[in-house]
């Protein structure tokens, strides 16, 4: 299987090269209709995000595929490829599938077994199906993508305990909270501190994000990425009000909220609990607010001992996960190689003269005595009926078999006949023996 993986991500390019590289989904079709037809891969999955863009392909030639996405990055988005290739990565064959397994389980994310980028790859395979540019190994390796996802979501605990101090503070407002569903947040910084928590805060219902940066333009970038509303840095003291959450994350060498603003706000809430959470250093947030009723506050110190006790039980669940990944790529190569041809036509001739002999043995059942003559007769009728009936079939299989339709076939075959079934039974009852 000729699979590429060609991309980049937060850890191998900076956001302004990452942007540069979106693909939006509204307008997805375009690209991926000129990978197939213009680039000549036989099929392609766009993968678009604020932290990463890759693009998964089958090719025919590994090689040329590979120079083709790459090629293709360049026209498409008019940058010389030259100034991409240091930012881009490239994984292939079996290292390309392991690539997105952990991908999609959370394991190459900025932040460790996080669930958003699972959802990202669903809606990037839904693309690729409705704009017929995933094909029968697309399909297989992406059903396969999903079912491990959730089972390493079932079997291990990698997405449950908090590995960062923006995660960390998303899970003390749910313990002050309760449930976030319908919570307001402001961010007073766009940085990545920042827009973490935010991502954190969105998987957990939040209703609206407002972002203050001292770059409004820095604060509408961020927006976009995950929606909510920028709001003009010099406002967000008389707009603090409207936020049941507030994260300050600035570069301020003093405090940018006390207690004086905070009691204002607090008037016109009628009292309903604030959370703030201070993960800049130093400080921006006075520590006076904690004599505030029905304030609480939080700086980087507590939060890093909620992170110190998790980072060990996230590694070890991370082993886990990574443990399950190489047992499914087994699993999923084992059908791979079923899509050799000859294998599948040795397996079609069995099967087909598996059903003759039994057939043929009831009928002998039924006629009684017969000469030898007459055996050798049934026998060879019956012989004669399957390899006219499979011929046509096995002849098309043979021809096709280096074609980009010869997967499809033979793939279309294996399922008609329930040939992994079968294999899988044979496979059982002959291990039963050896016991």
């Amino acid at each position: 299987m000729n699979l590429v993986i060609i991309g980049l991500n937060h850890k191998s390019a900076p956001v302004e090269i990452r942007e540069k590289l979106s693909f939006p989904a509204p307008s997805i079709a375009e690209p991926l209709s000129q990978l197939v037809d213009k680039y000549e891969l036989n099929e392609a999955v766009i993968l678009s995000t604020c932290n990463r863009v890759e693009i998964l392909a089958i090719t025919d030639d590994i090689e040329r595929g590979s120079w083709q996405i790459k090629r293709f990055l360049s026209d498409f988005h008019s940058i010389p490829l030259e100034s991409l290739e240091e930012h881009l990565y490239e994984h292939l064959g079996i290292d390309g599938v392991r690539h997105l397994l952990r991908v999609s389980a959370g394991l190459d994310s900025m932040v460790m077994g996080e669930p958003q980028i699972l959802g990202q790859v669903k809606a990037a395979y839904g693309y690729a199906v409705e704009h017929n540019t995933a094909g029968v190994i697309v399909n297989k390796l992406y059903h396969k993508v999903f079912q491990v996802s959730k089972r390493i979501r079932t079997e291990t605990r990698i997405g449950e305990s908090a590995v960062s101090i923006s995660f960390a503070a998303v899970e003390l407002a749910r313990k002050i909270f309760g449930d976030l569903a319908g919570k307001s947040v402001m961010l007073i910084g766009a940085g990545e501190m920042a827009e973490l928590a935010a991502r954190h805060l969105l998987s957990n219902g939040i209703r609206e994000i407002m972002v203050a940066n001292r770059t409004y333009q820095k604060a509408e970038e961020m927006v976009k990425c995950f929606g909510g509303r920028a709001i003009d840095f010099a406002t967000y003291r008389e707009q603090v009000k409207d936020a049941d959450i507030v994260i300050a994350s600035t570069g301020a060498r003093n405090y940018i909220l006390g207690p004086d603003e905070i009691k204002t706000a607090m008037k016109a809430r009628k009292y309903r609990p604030m959370f703030f959470i201070d993960i800049s250093v130093p400080r921006n947030i006075d520590p006076a607010l904690n004599d505030i009723d029905n304030v609480y506050l939080y700086d980087v110190d507590d939060l890093q001992g909620v992170v110190a006790s998790n980072l060990n039980e996230r590694a070890q669940e991370a082993e886990e996960a990574e443990k399950i990944i190489e047992e499914e790529i087994e699993k999923f190569y084992r059908w791979i190689n079923s899509l050799d041809v000859v294998p599948t036509i040795i397996e079609l001739k069995q099967f087909c003269d598996s059903v003759r002999k039994a057939e043929l043995a009831k009928a002998t059942g039924v006629l009684g005595e017969l000469s030898k003559k007459e055996r050798k007769a049934l026998d060879a009728m019956t012989k004669s009926i399957v390899n006219k009936i499979i011929h046509n079939p096995v002849v098309h299989l043979k021809k096709d078999a280096n074609k980009v339709e010869g997967d499809r076939y033979v793939d279309t075959v294996r399922t008609l006949f329930d040939l992994d079934s079968i294999k899988e039974e044979t496979q059982s009852r002959a291990g039963g023996d050896d016991e």
